[in-house]
């Protein structure tokens, strides 16, 4: 059977995450049932990150086989004509080798997490930020977060629930950037932990906002302890927004 790298992007408001599962409609789920009638069998489609609950994405990667050779044009059209109305779009889609696999094959994960820092209420970003009122240094933030870069116990950082084998994990980077009242944090690393990026984000904000300096962020890691870390960042301000493959 022919594998497909699809190259996706997609509002995760209204899905219970990237990840088939029983309580609801992922975005896994969607995208199964629209690449069914080109032969994508339920549990068919393998995804890169699996994202959480309200977690958007511009460069998830997922691969599928499918029934037959189509046209790799033909596959991302058939596809996005059947996820409407879903806000999921398939923004390529190739041919890819038979070893190929989208998150076994990734040496890198790219997020972002976008923040807005006024006063006034969110109008045209409900849900796609983070409103945060009192002013945040971002250059303190930037940093504070240059001390968590390379390996690591992310323990702190980590969801009490995370299934991970080791909470080992090495950061290749981590910027902060402000623009007007937009901050944007972005953090690249070959794999994360379940929740990390927001659980840093949200100790960062701590050291934006005066709470914490540069000192207690690395102090909180060092300590392994997830009580603590600060509090976590709301989902709806993180995107995955690309994958690295050699």
């Amino acid at each position: 059977m022919p594998r497909f790298k699809l190259t996706i992007e997609y509002d995760g408001s209204g899905f219970v995450g990237w990840q088939r599962q029983a309580n609801g409609l992922s975005v896994q789920e969607a995208i199964e049932t629209a690449a069914a009638p080109l032969g994508c069998l339920p549990g068919g489609i393998h995804g890169a990150g699996r994202t959480d609950s309200g977690v958007h994405a511009t460069g998830q990667v997922a691969h599928l086989d499918l029934a037959k050779p189509y046209r790799t044009d033909s596959v991302r059209d058939a596809i996005n004509a059947a996820l409407r109305p879903h806000r999921v779009a398939i923004r390529a889609a190739e041919a890819a080798a038979a070893d190929f696999d989208a998150r076994h094959s990734a040496v890198r994960r790219r997020y972002l997490y976008r923040i807005l820092n006024r006063r006034a209420p969110l109008a045209l970003d409900a849900g796609q930020r983070w409103l945060v009122k009192p002013a945040l240094d971002a250059e303190a933030m930037h940093e504070a977060a240059q001390g968590l870069l390379g390996l690591h116990d992310f323990t702190t950082f980590r969801d009490s629930e995370c299934q991970a084998a080791s909470p080992v994990r090495t950061l290749d980077g981590f910027a902060v950037a402000r623009d007007g009242d937009a901050i944007e944090i972005r953090v690249w690393a070959r794999s994360f932990l379940h929740r990390q990026v927001r659980s840093l984000v949200g100790s960062l904000v701590s050291v934006g906002l005066g709470r914490w300096s540069a000192g207690d962020l690395r102090a909180a890691l060092d300590a392994r302890d997830r009580r603590r870390c600060g509090p976590v960042a709301p989902a709806d301000g993180l995107y995955l927004t690309h994958i690295d493959y050699p």
